[in-house]
């Protein structure tokens, strides 16, 4: 495992709080996250690979992964997870908007990333360039719920959440901007990770996999 190191992005209450929110995923939603991984191969580059959580579940037929995860004390921890990760990893501090690969990737990852990036049109597209035609986008995302959900996420989006959890945003039309970013959608289902009562506005998940043409 090598690494690159370019520090841009600091939060300093977010790299606390996501360890401890990452260490007690439900079991639901650890599954979800072997689903968006499974059958992966080549190579392979994550968006925004937080701690690593997702290192332990790349399958063997990944040649390498490359990892970006620009909040530093986060990618301290993605460092000790991609020592232990089965397959090679490399991790950058880069952003999407820095970042330059010399070749493309047969895979893109985005795991609970896309609801959090100021400007998630833009990296769509650049995650679009970055892969080969016929290149697998795997998602699995925060989305906007309808109902009653739907408006607590948007309140909470207008107040408190963002601040509080790494500018998350929870009332995003995450697929459209797929689509939009010239995408073509193969399969994606919501999942509900929490029960119906539950007052979180992250119960609903999109799991997903979208090709370049």
């Amino acid at each position: 495992m090598t690494t690159a190191t370019t520090p841009t992005f600091e939060n300093p209450f977010f790299a606390r709080v996501w360890p401890v929110a990452a260490a007690h995923e439900t079991e639901a939603v650890r599954a979800l996250r072997r689903e968006n991984l499974a059958g992966l191969s080549g190579r392979v580059l994550e968006v925004g690979a937080g701690i690593g959580t997702n290192f332990p579940n790349y399958p063997e037929s990944v040649a390498q992964g490359v990892a970006m995860e620009p909040e530093p004390r986060l990618a301290a921890r993605a460092r000790v997870a991609a020592a232990a990760a089965s397959v090679p990893v490399v991790l950058t501090n880069e952003t999407v908007e820095e970042f330059h690969s010399g070749q493309p990737f047969d895979a893109v990852v985005c795991s609970l990333v896309l609801c959090s990036v100021r400007d998630p049109e833009a990296v769509l597209r650049r995650v679009y360039e970055f892969l080969r035609p016929g290149g697998e986008l795997r998602y699995l995302e925060h989305v906007a719920s309808a109902g009653m959900r739907g408006r607590l996420q948007r309140f909470a989006d207008a107040t408190i959440w963002p601040r509080l959890l790494g500018n998350c945003h929870t009332h995003r039309d995450t697929e459209r901007a797929i689509v939009d970013a010239g995408f073509e959608v193969n399969s994606s289902r919501r999942e509900w990770t929490l029960p119906a009562w539950s007052p979180m506005p992250v119960s609903e998940l999109l799991l997903g996999r979208a090709r370049r043409p």
